[in-house]
């Protein structure tokens, strides 16, 4: 029998219940890409994160979701930096995460307890077209703008009330040509407000979504001439964000908490 060490944090959020869950599994080494998709699949939660440690503050991540792998995880990673910080790392200052596609991501802990600033590579939308599809995607509602990014399409709502009251036509997004749809308009209280929808790598809708933020951090801070944006996920978990535009860089600021600690029981590694 092989045992693997096996948490479950809640990102971008400071409360059990809120935010993201996000399943994270330290590894000396990364098994088999088939088992790694079985371990995410039996979670089910929108990703797990396998962490291999590489030195002092250095690792390697990779993502799963229930279905597939994904080139860039935002929360998962938050959460990964989380357990590790609380589990003998709290001398490190930035805890490096080397990924296979999006670079190196660096996550800082912050003085206030169980808060971290994650520094993510920028994703600059470009202005595309309102297809058939991607109306048909948001079930009647008028777009204000639609653009995309290297992963998702990002359609801008007019206010904060289309966008929590839009019932998103979710057989249509998974035919859509990206990871997914992001939906967003200014908000109430906060800079702005968006959902995000993944149907296509089995998260109907994605509780917060810390990558999608490399999208929607260079669209709102051109749109209000600001560099710092507070923004606020509107699922039913909901979470908060503080993001700053710097340079090549999104600089996401959130809170964690762990929910679960235990182990996973494996007859093959």
């Amino acid at each position: 029998m092989h045992n693997l060490p096996l948490y479950q944090v809640d990102a971008f959020t400071g409360t059990l219940f809120g935010g993201n869950p996000a399943a994270v599994v330290p590894v000396p080494d990364f098994p088999s890409d088939a088992l790694m998709q079985d371990i995410a699949t039996e979670n089910n939660l929108s990703e797990t994160a396998f962490v291999a440690i590489r030195g002092k503050g250095r690792f390697d991540i990779r993502w799963f979701t229930p279905t597939t792998e994904v080139r860039l995880c935002g929360h998962a990673t938050l959460a990964a930096a989380h357990v590790l910080y609380h589990s003998g790392g709290k001398d490190l200052k930035k805890l490096r995460f080397t990924t296979r596609e999006a670079g190196t991501l660096v996550v800082t802990p912050q003085a206030t307890p169980g808060t971290y600033v994650l520094a993510l590579p920028v994703d600059k939308p470009k202005k595309t077209r309102a297809s058939k599809k991607i109306r048909g995607a948001l079930a009647g509602i008028k777009p204000v703008e639609v653009l995309e990014g290297q992963d998702d399409l990002l359609v801008v709502l007019k206010n904060e009330r289309q966008l929590r009251k839009l019932r998103p036509n979710f057989h249509v997004i998974e035919g859509l040509k990206k990871r997914g749809l992001i939906v967003t308009a200014p908000g109430d209280e906060v800079d702005f407000v968006s959902r995000c929808f993944y149907p296509a790598y089995g998260i109907t809708e994605d509780p917060v979504t810390g990558s999608a933020h490399t999208l929607l951090t260079p669209f709102w801070a051109k749109r209000l001439n600001k560099k710092t944006l507070t923004a606020r996920q509107l699922s039913k978990r909901g979470g908060e964000l503080t993001c700053e535009l710097r340079g090549k860089k999104v600089r996401l600021e959130g809170q964690a908490i762990t929910y679960l600690a235990g182990q996973i029981l494996l007859d093959r590694l």
